[in-house]
């Protein structure tokens, strides 16, 4: 029986000589597998529906295990992602996470939204770095592994001088500082920056000024979060950290 669902492109993988695997993350069905056959034949109806990154609407036949991709009409292209190294470096990533973190064939709504949010921003120019934070926290809760970040860890305090404890699991307070002599101390407006990327619905904001440093200094920090309770290797990380690289030199 075929089923229309909407989603979007977050890996593939070539079969054949013609053929390609293609994960989507749809909004009805959740992470699913399907077939497209052909779809690597230059002039083939499937090959602009299975580009990376693309939203579109589908038309599949559902399989126990892998569906089969008959048609789709695309509704977003997304293409200026495709054509900027960074933008792709930047997608890959947020699309490896959501792969690894996003369990088959359960519907998530919300999480789903906030993928299609956080591509059309960034096929739209918004800062990648301030959307990357918003998508990776709420997919590290997703994961189970979220930092605290509304109170302190140990002992509840909700007003203080904060630091940020990977070994603990998010902020410290001053009088629980002692507990991880590597927290690193945040300025209140960081330690609000991170709430909100944890807590408010990317759709919702708009433009977020952020000092470069600041940045810098809370993508380090979760890239080390992640190493510590993640548990999935990403190839993507690699790849965006030598994109960062190359832009800082």
């Amino acid at each position: 029986m075929l089923e229309k669902v909407e989603g979007i492109v977050i890996r593939t993988n070539d079969y054949g000589e013609t053929h390609k695997i293609v994960t989507l993350f749809t909004r009805e069905r959740g992470k699913i597998a399907v077939m497209a056959r052909g779809a690597k034949k230059p002039k083939s109806r499937m090959a602009a529906i299975s580009q990376p990154f693309v939203y579109a609407s589908y038309l599949v036949q559902m399989g126990s295990s892998m569906g089969t991709l008959h048609q789709g009409e695309v509704l977003q292209s997304l293409r200026t992602i495709r054509e900027d190294l960074i933008k792709t470096a930047y997608a890959s990533y947020i699309a490896e996470l959501t792969d690894k973190l996003i369990e088959q064939n359960e519907p998530d709504p919300f999480m789903y939204q906030q993928l299609l949010q956080t591509f059309i921003w960034m096929n739209e120019d918004k800062d990648l770095d301030i959307l990357l934070l918003m998508y990776e926290l709420k997919m590290f809760k997703k994961g189970g592994f979220a930092p605290q970040l509304n109170h302190c860890v140990n002992c509840g305090r909700t007003e203080d001088t904060f630091s940020f404890s990977i070994r603990e699991g998010g902020l410290l307070c001053s009088r629980c500082r002692h507990l991880d002599q590597d927290a690193v101390m945040l300025q209140q407006n960081l330690v609000k920056l991170l709430r909100i990327c944890l807590e408010v619905d990317v759709t919702r904001v708009g433009n977020i000024s952020v000092k470069q440093e600041n940045k810098d200094r809370l993508k380090q920090l979760t890239d080390l979060y992640y190493e510590q309770y993640g548990g999935y290797f990403l190839k993507s990380k690699r790849f965006l950290k030598q994109m960062d690289w190359l832009t800082d030199s």
